[in-house]
C-alpha cells in the first residue's frame, strides 16, 4: 500500500431499544444486520469498526446464530474492531459515575467473551459529549472515542482541520477524539458509489489525514428505501469493491490509526451532541426560529455560531422524561448488592425513552412501559413487603413529591402540579397506569399543517441515490392533522378544573373548554401525616372578577389505591362545573372496557357514582367511586409524532373527566383502586 494513501476509518453502530418488540428485531436482522455482515464477509480485507449495544448483542447471540457466526468470523479474521459503550446504551452524561463505569465494563466483558477483544474505543451514545466523562472513560480503559465534526466546529475549529484525531483532557486525564464527517454521514450509503468515493477523498485535506465515518448500521437496510438500494441494487458490494480496488484508499481500524499517526493537537469541546439533536431539544417555537435563522444566513458555516440546545434540555421540555430520569437517579442511590436490582437499574438507563427527535423515543408507549417495568422491579426489590409514605423533592425541581408505597400499588403525587397523581404503579404486573404523555407542539407539526396530499416525496432509489430521513417528506392523512391538539397543562390525574357549560366531550378532547381557576397547574402546599397527605392552595377563581378560593385535597393510602377528600370553597356566587380529570394509560386501549363499553372516539354518561375500567393486559379493574352523582366524559388521548417511516397517530391513554355542579362550597369523598378481575 502506498504511503500517501488515504486512511478510511469506517464504523457502524447497532442498537435496538431494550426489550423492543420481537417483530421489530426480526425486521432489523432480516433487512439490515444479517445482509450487512454476510456482505462484509465476502470482503475480509476491508477493515471496519463495530459497536453493538449489549442487549442487542446478547439477543443476536441467543436468537440469530447465523448472524452471530458472521460477526465472530469477521472478528477472527481481523476485519472488525469492536467499540464499547454502556451495555444498555445509556447517555453516559445522564447517569451516575458508578453506573457509567459499571455499564462499560459489563459490555467489555461480553465483547471479550464473544470476540476475544478488549475494546479501547468508545461509541459515545447519541454523541452527547461532556468533558466530565473523561475520568470515568479513562478508568474504564477507554483510549479514544467518536464525536461529530460538529462538536469541533461548535468549538471554533474549521472543517479542513478535522481529518484526524485530537487529544482532550479533564483534570489531567486524557483521551483521543475522532470527529465524524457530516459530509460522509450524508453520502454513505445514500449517494452513488462514485460520488461516495469522491466524498471520501474530498474529506481528507492533510497528507496523513483520514476519512472518518461511524454511523448507524440501520442506514444500511432499515431506513426507507435503503434495503433495495444497498442490497438489491448492490450498492454495498459495489462500494466495498471500489474501495479495495482503489490504491489511494486504505481501510484501517481506529486503534491502528491512533497508534500509527500523530495527534493534531489539543481540543476542548462544549457540552454538545450532533446539530439535529440540538434542534430537537429546543421548544418548538425556538426550533422553528433557529431553522429560520439558519436559512436566513444561508451559510454552511453558520452552524459554528448558531447553536441549538443541549441534550439534557429534554428533561426540561418533557415532564414525563424528567420524572423517569429523576426516578432513575433516586434508585441509583440505593445501596444493594442484588444482581437483579442492578440489571433492572441499568436497563432503566437506556437512552431511547428519554428523548424524541426524528425517531419515536419518548412518544412510544412500549418504550415507556419497559422503562417503568424496570423501575417498578427495582422498587419491588427495594421495598419488598415494606410500606410507608415518603415526601422529598425526588424530581429535583424545587417542589416535594409524595410517594405512597402500598402492598399492591405505588402512588406518587406532585406538589408542583396541584397535588396531582403522577405515578400509579401496579406492583404485581410492574405496570404504571399513569404513564401517559401530554400533547405538545413539535416543530415538525408545522410541516404537517402546511402539507398537501399531492405534495410529498415518493422516495425511490435510482442511479442518482436516495433521500435520507432528514430530508424526505411523507404523506399526511387528514386524521393526523385533526389530532394536532395541544394541552396547556400536564396530563396527570386528580386534576381540578373549574369550568362552565363549555365543558363537553369535544371541548374536553380538544382542551378548549373555559378554565376559571388556578388549581390546574400551580403549586400546592403539602403536609404529611402518618395516615395520609394533604395538599392545599389558597388560590382564586377568575371570572368577571378575581374571587379568592381555597382547595384542600387529602389522600389516605389503601393497600390497592387511595381514598380521597376534596374540599373546595370560593367567594364567587356563580354556578360552575367542577371537573376532576384522570389520564390513565393502558397497553392496548382498544381492548379496554369502560363500564362494559368500548370507548371508541368518546363516551359521555350521566348520573353515575362510579366508573370501572377493565384492563385485560394486567387483569385489573380500575375503580373510581364518589359519594356524589356525577357526569362522565371519556376520550382517547392521542399524540402526533414523527418516525423514520413518517407521521404517526398514537394513542397514549384514556382521558376521563368526572363533572359535578359547584357553587360556593363543595366536598367530595371517594376512592381510586385497582381490583383483581
Amino acid at each position: 500500500m502506498k504511503q500517501e494513501a488515504i486512511s478510511l476509518l469506517f464504523g457502524v453502530h447497532m442498537h435496538q431499544p431494550v426489550d423492543n418488540f420481537k417483530e421489530a428485531i426480526d425486521r432489523a436482522v432480516e433487512t439490515c444486520y444479517a445482509p450487512f455482515f454476510s456482505t462484509m464477509r465476502k470482503f475480509p480485507d476491508f477493515r471496519f469498526s463495530v459497536h453493538c449495544s449489549g442487549w442487542l448483542l446478547e439477543t443476536i447471540e441467543n436468537n440469530y446464530p447465523e448472524l452471530f457466526a458472521d460477526m465472530q468470523w469477521l472478528a477472527k479474521k481481523g476485519s472488525i474492531e469492536f467499540f464499547t459503550a454502556g451495555f444498555y446504551e445509556p447517555i453516559l452524561s445522564a447517569i451516575p459515575s458508578k453506573s457509567r463505569i459499571g455499564q462499560i465494563k459489563k459490555l467489555n466483558k461480553s465483547i471479550q467473551k464473544a470476540f476475544k477483544q478488549t475494546p479501547e474505543g468508545l461509541w459515545l451514545t447519541e454523541r452527547v459529549w461532556e468533558s466530565g466523562l473523561i475520568p470515568d472513560l479513562v478508568q474504564s480503559g477507554v483510549a479514544y472515542s467518536i464525536v461529530d465534526d460538529y462538536h469541533f466546529i461548535a468549538a471554533g475549529f474549521d472543517k479542513e482541520r478535522l481529518d484526524g484525531y485530537y487529544h482532550t483532557e479533564e483534570s489531567g486525564e486524557t483521551i483521543a477524539l475522532f470527529p465524524i464527517s457530516q459530509a460522509l454521514r450524508y453520502a454513505l450509503p445514500f449517494r452513488p458509489v462514485d460520488e461516495a468515493i469522491r466524498a471520501i477523498k474530498e474529506s481528507v485535506k492533510s497528507p496523513d489525514g483520514a476519512a472518518i465515518i461511524f454511523d448507524d448500521a440501520e442506514k444500511f437496510g432499515m431506513w426507507p428505501e435503503t434495503h433495495h438500494w444497498v442490497y438489491e441494487q448492490r450498492w454495498l458490494e459495489a462500494f466495498l469493491e471500489a474501495v479495495l480496488s482503489d490504491p489511494s484508499i486504505q481501510t484501517m481500524h481506529y486503534g491502528d490509526y491512533l497508534r500509527s499517526h500523530r495527534s493534531k493537537g489539543i481540543a476542548y469541546l462544549p457540552n454538545v451532541s450532533y446539530y439535529e439533536m440540538g434542534e430537537w431539544s429546543l421548544e418548538a417555537h425556538d426550533a422553528l426560529r433557529l431553522e429560520a435563522l439558519k436559512e436566513q444566513v444561508c451559510d454552511q458555516e453558520a452552524v459554528k455560531f448558531l447553536k441549538g440546545g443541549i441534550w439534557k434540555n429534554f428533561f426540561v421540555k418533557y415532564d414525563e422524561s424528567n420524572r423517569l430520569h429523576k426516578r432513575m437517579l433516586e434508585l441509583s442511590k440505593v445501596r444493594t448488592k442484588k444482581v437483579d436490582y442492578l440489571e433492572n437499574l441499568y436497563a432503566l438507563q437506556t437512552n431511547d425513552v428519554f428523548w424524541h427527535g426524528v425517531f419515536g423515543g419518548l412518544y412510544l408507549p412500549n418504550l415507556r412501559d419497559n422503562a417503568y417495568r424496570f423501575l417498578i422491579n427495582c422498587e419491588n426489590i427495594r421495598y419488598a413487603k415494606k410500606g410507608g409514605i415518603e415526601c422529598f423533592d425526588s424530581d429535583l425541581d424545587g417542589y416535594d413529591e409524595v410517594k405512597m408505597v402500598q402492598k399492591e400499588v405505588i402512588m406518587r403525587f406532585d406538589s408542583r402540579y396541584g397535588g396531582q397523581l403522577i405515578e400509579f404503579d401496579d406492583r404485581k404486573h410492574a405496570f404504571n397506569f399513569q404513564n401517559v404523555l401530554t400533547r405538545r407542539k413539535e416543530a415538525y407539526h408545522e410541516k404537517i399543517l402546511a402539507s398537501d396530499q399531492s405534495d410529498y416525496d415518493q422516495s425511490h432509489s435510482d442511479d442518482t441515490g436516495i433521500s435520507t430521513i432528514h430530508h424526505s417528506a411523507h404523506r399526511v392523512e387528514e386524521a393526523v392533522k385533526e389530532a394536532l391538539v395541544y394541552d396547556w397543562y400536564v396530563k396527570n390525574s386528580f386534576i381540578d378544573h373549574i369550568s362552565d357549560h363549555t365543558l363537553g366531550l369535544e371541548s374536553f378532547r380538544r382542551c378548549s373548554f373555559r378554565e376559571f381557576s388556578d388549581f390546574v397547574n400551580q403549586p400546592f402546599e403539602v403536609s404529611v401525616a402518618k395516615d395520609g397527605v394533604v395538599f392545599e392552595r389558597h388560590g382564586g377563581i377568575y371570572d368577571k372578577y378575581a374571587y379568592p378560593s381555597h382547595l384542600k385535597k387529602s389522600y389516605q393510602p389503601l393497600d390497592n389505591g387511595v381514598e380521597f377528600t376534596m374540599e373546595l370553597e370560593s367567594e364567587s356566587s356563580h354556578i360552575y362545573e367542577y371537573g376532576m380529570e384522570f389520564n390513565l394509560h393502558f397497553a392496548n386501549l382498544k381492548d379496554i372496557l369502560l363500564n362494559q363499553e368500548v370507548v371508541g372516539q368518546g363516551i359521555q354518561r350521566y348520573e353515575l357514582k362510579e366508573f370501572r375500567v377493565h384492563d385485560p393486559y394486567t387483569g385489573r379493574h380500575i375503580v373510581f367511586e364518589l359519594d356524589h352523582f356525577f357526569s362522565l366524559l371519556a376520550v382517547p388521548l392521542q399524540t402526533v409524532s414523527q418516525s423514520e417511516e413518517g407521521y404517526e397517530l398514537m394513542t397514549q391513554g384514556l382521558s376521563l373527566m368526572v363533572v359535578v355542579p359547584f357553587k360556593e362550597q363543595l366536598k367530595l369523598q371517594g376512592s381510586l383502586k385497582v381490583l383483581h378481575v
